[in-house]
């Protein structure tokens, strides 16, 4: 990977095929969530104001799944890549479980919220979730029994947009990694890095909808493709005159 000699800031996206091979489902596939349940029932605030007790189961389990599972090898490579590249590597997810952090990753962001934080609507508080949330709930800031979960869904706008468009303009390597290519604005994030001067990589099962965003191609799992290009990675000379 001659062409990367000169990288030193790496910006990865990971999305749900990073963690399927931990036991957690994807979402667009076949098989996926969003095939099992209707999305505007449990994903949208329109739901969880028309039901919010079968929201709250619906990310109960999740969050039981999320933390009965482990870090695979793809998110164990990623740890090793922040710790033995010379410059930054940002990680940011679209996943709502905390296997890069149970991994060692370090500075996540995560752009959809999180599994393990509660939310207060009324006052904008948040905390550690338990293991299981209801409606019934109170804040533990304002008292009031507007608690959900702090994940951002359809029709909000994702966390921390304007931190992540910086560090696309700054990347010198992009890398999607079990991403879809279908949900915006992570959708656009590849053509975003490139018309800054990134190059931008996909790693995944199969070519997402967003393929022809990316100079490059790697197809395979998760937990076999992320370590060898993380191997591959490491292995090149690296220098601080970048960019």
């Amino acid at each position: 990977m001659q062409e990367l000699t000169g990288a030193e800031t790496i910006v990865i996206l990971t999305g749900a095929g990073i963690s399927a091979e931990s036991g957690l489902g994807t979402f667009r596939d076949k098989d996926g969530l969003w095939t099992r349940y209707d999305l505007s029932k449990v994903a949208t605030p329109e739901g969880f104001a028309e039901n919010p007790w079968a929201v709250h189961d619906f990310y109960n389990a999740r969050r039981a799944n999320a933390r009965a599972a482990a870090p695979n090898a793809a998110h164990a490579a990623l740890v090793r890549l922040q710790r033995g590249w010379q410059g930054r590597v940002l990680i940011v997810t679209q996943n709502v479980d905390d296997l890069h952090e149970r991994a060692g990753s370090t500075g996540v962001i995560h752009m959809h919220g999180t599994l393990e934080g509660a939310l207060c609507a009324e006052c904008g508080h948040r905390w550690p979730a338990p293991a299981a949330m209801s409606p019934g709930d109170d804040c533990p800031m304002c008292h009031r029994q507007e608690t959900r979960p702090d994940i951002v869904w359809f029709g909000e706008m994702p966390y921390r947009m304007e931190e992540i468009g910086a560090a696309l303009a700054g990347a010198d390597l992009f890398v999607a990694i079990g991403t879809s290519g279908t949900v915006y604005p992570a959708a656009g994030f590849a053509a975003e890095a490139a018309r800054a001067g990134a190059l931008c990589i996909e790693i995944n099962a199969e070519a997402s909808a967003a393929a022809g965003d990316f100079a490059r191609r790697v197809i395979g799992p998760a937990s076999r493709a992320v370590p060898d290009f993380v191997a591959e990675l490491l292995d090149q000379p690296k220098r601080k005159d970048a960019r």
